[in-house]
């Protein structure tokens, strides 16, 4: 019923059945040739490095000849640290232990069944993502470990950096002998491919959208597949009325101004009023000099540059050189308005205080919560997962930066020696 469902809508059926296909020969193999599949593709990223470079420049041409904000076109680029960092992340998935197969649970029942319950693939991972090509790597390898198919839709934006992506895991598959299938990488800009995508229920088992707020809704609202996601990146940090001047500073700047363009730079900077004006007569000065624009509330307009923010400014993710300042008087109204007004991403608190730490960790509730440190770390790699291929912000499946054992699913073993029942 599905399949002719799907063939009156006009889906590439014959796409998604093969995929299908392949996510049975992956979930056979051992974690030896899975691990062979990952070093190949670290060895054609080296080897093809100039071809994906070149196409990758293609990309930022047309980036820059529409206009994109310069922290978009960041999230684009990829040169030769960045290609690094993809072989990296590729090799610490290699010497990860393969998650497929542990047993989470095993008990004896008194009638003698063994029971135990153990990981295995999930099936076939659908991930639509916008920007950023070395998503296409850190997918892939994800899904190889865990022993999941997978297709990969990436922006129109990437299009020629996923086409030269997808060609060296494909090459990467075909000279092990393997089904080219196993990872499909759309190449199409067409956007009606994403609807195919999240309609083809009974071929893809789980849909993970990476990229902005109208993307992730647009999913939510669409998808007939279950759905791994995060909401928009609103991160916070923290400034306590005991913390250390110049670790806040350091934290306040590096969450804000190292990559404004990805989900984990800090939106919202809340600094105690018995510290405000130590804090924020340097700090203020510091984002002027690094051309960050300021809005606040009353209290922190007050300061140079800091002009009035709005309702809307509170929830908003800028993914831009833009923050909002809110001066609160206790930890008790920091955390209120976090979780009133974050994603429920990450967030930070700067103190020497021990017991406000564990406070701040105890209350905020968001997938990572930081005492005296940037939220910039919210990241599989930085995480010790290889990569990652999402950071979910819900509370089921999974939450925060998403691994390779994040991407199995359970099922009960049992030995039995003929009981019935």
């Amino acid at each position: 019923m599905i399949l002719s469902y799907l063939k009156r809508k006009g889906v590439y059926v014959e796409l998604f059945e093969n995929v299908k296909r392949a996510s049975k020969q992956i979930a056979r193999l051992t974690s030896s040739r899975k691990n062979e599949i990952l070093k190949s593709i670290a060895t054609n990223l080296d080897k093809f490095r100039n071809d994906i470079l070149l196409a990758n420049e293609k990309d930022i041409d047309n980036a820059k000849k529409q206009n994109l904000k310069s922290s978009l076109i960041d999230r684009l680029i990829l040169n030769d640290k960045r290609i690094d960092a993809m072989i990296s992340g590729v090799n610490d998935i290699i010497n990860q232990d393969d998650p497929v197969g542990i047993v989470e649970f095993g008990s004896i029942r008194p009638n003698g069944l063994k029971i135990n319950k153990v990981r295995v693939p999930i099936g076939v991972i659908g991930v639509i993502f916008e920007s950023r090509p070395n998503v296409t790597i850190d997918a892939a390898a994800l899904c190889i470990k865990s022993g999941n198919a997978a297709i990969l839709r990436g922006g129109k934006e990437a299009n020629f950096s996923n086409i030269a992506l997808g060609d060296i895991i494909k090459r990467s598959l075909v000279d092990l002998s393997l089904d080219e299938n196993i990872v499909c990488v759309i190449i199409d800009p067409d956007r009606t491919i994403m609807d195919k995508m999240l309609k083809a229920r009974g071929f893809i088992d789980l849909i993970i959208p990476r990229g902005g707020e109208n993307l992730i809704s647009y999913v939510v609202e669409h998808s007939l597949i279950p759905i791994v996601k995060h909401d928009k990146g609103v991160c916070h940090v923290y400034i306590d009325q005991f913390a250390d001047k110049d670790m806040a500073i350091s934290i306040a700047l590096n969450s804000k101004v190292s990559r404004p363009g990805v989900c984990n730079a800090m939106e919202t900077l809340l600094v105690h009023h018995a510290v405000a004006n130590e804090f924020l007569t340097d700090l203020v000065e510091i984002y002027h000099s690094n051309n960050v624009e300021m809005v606040g509330c009353e209290r922190s307009q007050l300061y140079k540059y800091v002009k009035p923010a709005d309702e809307l400014d509170w929830s908003t993710e800028y993914l831009d050189l833009k923050v909002s300042i809110k001066i609160v008087d206790s930890i008790y109204e920091a955390i209120d308005h976090i979780n009133k007004y974050g994603s429920g991403h990450s967030d930070a608190i700067v103190t020497e205080n021990y017991s406000n730490a564990l406070i701040f960790l105890d209350s905020v509730d968001s997938a990572a919560v930081y005492v005296n440190a940037s939220t910039r770390f919210t990241d599989g790699g930085e995480f010790g997962l290889g990569a990652e291929i999402g950071i979910s912000t819900q509370k089921l499946h999974c939450r925060g930066p998403m691994g390779a054992r994040d991407l199995t699913t359970t099922k009960y073993q049992i030995f039995g020696t003929g009981q019935i029942r």
